[in-house]
């Protein structure tokens, strides 16, 4: 295959909605995402060479298809994350699977949860960014609503109150979850801290261009200079609180986040199901949407039972309903209550370990911390944990939740490099 010659970005030349700026900062066009792979020729040509394979090759492929992964858009080709693409083809083909039989539904509905638990600790452990969770968590959500819609209502045994709480349920959490999704609150450097700001109009060497998308690049020069005794006392608490990644002195309860890189406003935790942490200006929505979510699931998983098990209680439907097999309608809704049963027996664990984090003013990162250093009192096996530091009582703490500032918000996610 005969390599080409990468052109560069003019700064006044526009995108059109079919280009795109690639991971090497080139321009490049979506036609030409099926050509000129020099890291897919490499590992061909040692594979027919019979040479050992480069270490990173395989991952320099999946990077190169990841990133010429574009759709047409106003102002250039947008990137579509390839975490995103498993959910949407795997999910429908093993809960089908799983509605052929009952043994073949145990295997599955058993398999699957396995198989995203160790998908999370693989991409855990290797503190990288997907979507996978996220496009699991929303296109299970409108999945349901869809076989809702054409299995379910249809039957006759929904009524449309039922029908419009259900859709309001689907509607009220995506919003909530938009809200969320907003941003944690960050932690930005104070102007005693800043010392002065340089601005670049192109990127460094080490700055993916693709990230910055043509914008200029900005680096914050700190100041660490403090006089007198106050200022040395102080110089000891920026000194402990001091971020060596962001470069900026954090504030009380703040973190940093190694999946996100950058510091957070009273962290909590870095959630998956959101690809986002958990802060300050996000945390209330956050139980939110796990509250809006949790309910509509319920409803609905109720309203799935006393459809395909009209003879039954829902509580004793779901572990037994005679002859639901014997029509694949009835045994794919009933597969799908079984999911939507896991996913929302999962979610209401993750709720009720926020509530208790809330009601003793800790948050799960403090929770790890303590745990790891024991300065701590466990109660309930472990299921509470009291550190002592900013309790104030359950009515106090509440109030302090529900009544904390949201911060600001940068106008991306990454920040600007901090020196």
């Amino acid at each position: 295959m005969k390599k080409r010659s990468r052109r560069a970005l003019a700064q006044d030349d526009p995108l059109c909605c079919c280009e795109y700026i690639d991971r090497h900062g080139g321009r490049s066009h979506m036609a030409a995402c099926c050509c000129d792979c020099e890291d897919l020729d490499e590992a061909c040509d040692r594979w027919m060479k019979k040479k050992p394979r480069s270490p990173d090759s395989l991952s320099r492929v999946i990077a190169t298809i990841n990133d010429r992964l574009r759709v047409p858009w106003i102002s250039g080709a947008r990137q579509v994350d390839i975490s995103v693409i498993p959910p949407l083809i795997l999910l429908p083909v093993f809960l089908h699977i799983a509605a052929l039989h009952y043994l073949l539904g145990i295997l599955v509905l058993t398999a699957v949860p396995i198989m995203v638990l160790l998908y999370y600790y693989f991409t855990h452990r290797k503190k990288g960014r997907t979507l996978f969770f996220l496009s699991l968590a929303l296109f299970s959500l409108f999945y349901m609503f869809y076989l809702f819609i054409t299995e379910i209502v249809p039957r006759g045994d929904v009524t449309r109150l039922q029908l419009a709480a259900v859709t309001a349920g689907v509607a009220l959490t995506v919003i909530s979850l938009i809200i969320t999704k907003r941003g944690p609150g960050y932690v930005r450097p104070r102007p005693t801290e800043t010392h002065s700001t340089v601005t670049y109009n192109k990127p460094p060497p080490d700055v993916d261009a693709a990230y910055l998308n043509g914008a200029q690049h900005q680096v914050v020069i700190a100041n660490h200079e403090q006089t007198g005794e106050s200022g040395t006392a102080q110089q000891g608490v920026q000194r402990r609180n001091w971020c060596a990644v962001c470069k900026v002195v954090r504030p009380p309860r703040a973190g940093h986040c190694r999946i996100c890189g950058i510091c957070i406003l009273r962290l909590d935790h870095h959630c998956v199901w959101i690809n986002s942490c958990v802060g300050q200006a996000n945390h209330r929505d956050f139980l939110l949407t796990l509250v809006l979510f949790l309910l509509t699931s319920l409803y609905g998983i109720s309203l799935v039972l006393r459809s395909v098990c009209p003879d039954q209680n829902v509580m004793t439907a779901l572990f037994y309903c005679p002859a639901v097999y014997n029509q694949f309608s009835s045994a794919l809704c009933f597969t799908c209550a079984w999911y939507g049963s896991i996913v929302t027996g999962g979610l209401l664990h993750l709720l009720l370990v926020q509530l208790i984090n809330v009601s003793f003013n800790v948050t799960e990162r403090e929770v790890r911390l303590a745990r790891r250093e024991k300065t701590a009192r466990s109660l309930l096996w472990g299921l509470i944990i009291d550190t002592g530091v900013y309790s104030r009582g359950f009515r106090t703490n509440w109030i302090e939740f529900m009544i904390m500032s949201k911060a600001s918000e940068p106008s991306t996610h990454k920040p600007s490099d901090l020196v």
